[in-house]
């Protein structure tokens, strides 16, 4: 009984739309979800990092995350009851999630998108190679961290802020593969989702406030915002979500080697930031590690 009431945190949300979008979600295989939710979230990202001069990042962020709760909570409508462990579960969760949004979109005011994300890709490669058990996986991630590293260089250097940033994003983003699966745990459906994300919504929230002012209530502001929130948040999050609580934390973080290859693509499609042919060669590595690390696994 204490189990079943622990996982309760969410109703069936908008009845029929709850029941079919579970079923949508249960019928998609778990690396699909995570490819489709990483495509969304580096779209949404370019798209964000459009907005950067209207709003600063830390708005553009504060922006994101409300209007993404307000949606979860619109559609999971969570149960106000939880138990205490539990909710330091989604407290925890939301905590990683908003240092994660606002250090990555920081990153991405100084060095191009592909670059950023590359260097946050440490926080899930970390977690796929610590959480190996297997010898192949250890050399699939040794060739995606010399695709990171290729990937990295680019020529002048790099701001020193922007990278520092995008590794502080990489530690919430090890964190945050950890979270989600213990959120996934302890929760059914959206509703710890949604309080998470609310969560996150409120700590980011006054620094946005501080930099941006009255810019946040903009029109034009907050109707891209509110699609990056989609695409950014609410699609990727829920997809990543669903997959967590199908493959473990380990494979999950492998297959996020291809973050930096869509990352790159969407900088170089929406916001034509290129990359050298070493720097796409890097790309391969990734791709391929990220391959290989997700046959040997289906075979393990």
């Amino acid at each position: 009984m204490e189990h079943t009431e622990e996982r309760t945190v969410s109703r069936h949300p908008l009845g029929r739309f709850g029941r079919l979008s579970g079923r949508a979600f249960g019928a998609v295989p778990p690396p699909m979800l995570v490819v489709t939710g990483m495509i969304s979230l580096q779209v949404g990202a370019a798209f964000a990092k459009q907005l950067f001069a209207l709003a600063g990042p830390f708005g553009v962020s504060a922006v994101r995350l409300t209007f993404a709760a307000l949606v979860l909570l619109l559609v999971w409508r969570p149960s106000p009851r939880m138990d205490r462990r539990t909710f330091l579960v989604v407290a925890g969760y939301g905590a990683v999630l908003a240092g994660m949004n606002a250090s990555i979109y920081q990153a991405f005011e100084r060095i191009p998108l592909g670059v950023a994300v590359t260097i946050e890709f440490l926080g899930p490669l970390s977690v796929a190679v610590f959480g190996s058990r297997r010898k192949l996986d250890v050399v699939w991630a040794v060739l995606a961290a010399l695709g990171v590293l290729l990937l990295s260089r680019v020529e002048g250097g790099l701001d020193p802020v922007g990278v520092g940033c995008a590794l502080l994003a990489a530690a919430f983003w090890g964190g945050y593969i950890i979270m989600g699966a213990k959120l996934g745990d302890r929760t059914t459906g959206g509703g710890g989702l949604a309080v998470g994300m609310a969560v996150g919504a409120v700590l980011v929230l006054p620094f946005g406030v501080l930099e941006s002012n009255t810019a946040l209530l903009s029109p034009e502001v907050l109707a891209m915002g509110l699609v990056v929130a989609l695409m950014s948040s609410v699609v990727p999050y829920s997809m990543e979500l669903e997959a967590l609580r199908r493959i473990p934390a380990r494979v999950f973080g492998v297959l996020m080697s291809l973050e930096p290859a869509v990352a790159a693509l969407a900088g170089l499609i929406v916001l034509r930031e290129g990359l050298s042919a070493l720097q796409w060669l890097a790309v391969g590595c990734v791709v391929v590690a990220s391959v290989g690390a997700t046959r040997s696994g289906q075979r393990g």
